[in-house]
């Protein structure tokens, strides 16, 4: 379990210097490491600490919550990936229905300024804080102008004809768009859980799987992915099962052959050392190329039939005979 500060109000006693950058920061992609980039090096030239301030759940969640985008990752993983792309210290702001009412300049003054002390704030071009939207980069410009911070604007990221953000992350994962998806992410899209049990029926077709339990809440596009498991946590009281590369196939969907009535993350790993047993464990399945679209088969001899040539494509697309 990864730590962190649960609201600016809670550093105590506050900072006596930092570097700060802002966002909700849902999948840390490449325009988010951008910022953390900048801070980090800010914050080095200064001898300060690098802090990221997120807020948590996502804004949409509370203010329109008919609109809420589905989250990428876990709050987890974002501290995680936070904290790995180079920050020092991560703040968890909770989003609630009194914190939403927060004006802008209270926010900045009394969160931000008094706690934090920021000698540097580092902002994408288009984040938006306070009641009804009321702070923007250029009032946090004239706030900082007023209390003593510098401000740091940051445009789009571009990677090639795409611009990175959650929103095109998410477009990319729910197409099956993968390849983009990663591009923008800059590492696979993955989906993290526990291994819960399932109904065994893979095992009786002569591909047992590991039934993933999501944790956050975008998936692909139903269907077949060559995929990579990776262990993050064993089970309680159980030393780790050991695999090579992870090499893994994984089914997203509905199984409209048996009739399935919720979706499903199962994955076959390819060539383990020997039955798996990873009930219980946390598990990483990152998927890297789709296969095909999930469809109903008429029985279970085309369907075995079928599983056999996707682990054929994802021995392929693995480099493994």
């Amino acid at each position: 379990m990864v730590e962190w500060t649960a609201g600016a109000l809670a550093v105590d006693p506050p900072l006596e210097a930092s570097v700060v950058t802002l966002g909700t920061f849902d999948g840390v992609h490449r325009g988010h490491r951008e910022l953390v980039r900048r801070a980090r090096k800010a914050a080095d030239q200064a001898g300060v600490p690098a802090v990221a301030y997120t807020f948590d759940p996502h804004p949409a969640r509370v203010l329109v919550p008919e609109a809420a985008p589905p989250t990428i990752q876990t709050l987890d993983r974002r501290v995680a990936e936070l904290l790995r792309a180079g920050v020092h210290r991560v703040v968890v702001e909770r989003f609630d229905g009194p914190f939403s009412r927060v004006d802008a300049d209270t926010w900045v003054r009394d969160y931000l300024w008094e706690r934090l002390r920021p000698r540097r704030v580092v902002v994408g071009f288009n984040f938006t804080y306070g009641r009804q939207r009321g702070g923007d980069p250029s009032h946090l410009r004239r706030m900082g102008s007023e209390l003593g911070f510098a401000v740091e604007e940051v445009a789009a990221v571009q990677i090639g004809d795409r611009v990175a953000s959650s929103s095109r992350v998410r477009a990319a994962v729910k197409a099956g768009d993968l390849a983009t998806a990663a591009i923008l992410l800059g590492r696979p899209f993955s989906v993290t859980g526990p291994v819960v049990a399932g109904d065994r029926r893979g095992r009786s077709l002569g591909f047992p799987t590991a039934n993933v339990l999501p944790e956050a809440e975008l998936l692909p596009g139903h269907g077949v992915y060559a995929s990579r498991l990776k262990v993050l946590e064993p089970a309680s009281g159980r030393t780790p099962p050991e695999l090579d590369s992870g090499a893994a196939v994984t089914n997203v969907g509905l199984r409209p052959t048996f009739d399935g009535g919720r979706v499903t993350v199962e994955t076959h790993v390819l060539d383990a050392p020997g039955p798996l047993d990873l009930y219980g464990c946390r598990v990483e399945v990152e998927l890297l190329e789709r296969i095909r679209g999930e469809r109903r088969f008429d029985g279970i001899e085309a369907l075995v039939d079928q599983i056999g040539r996707d682990v054929g494509a994802a021995r392929r697309i693995h480099g493994v005979q």
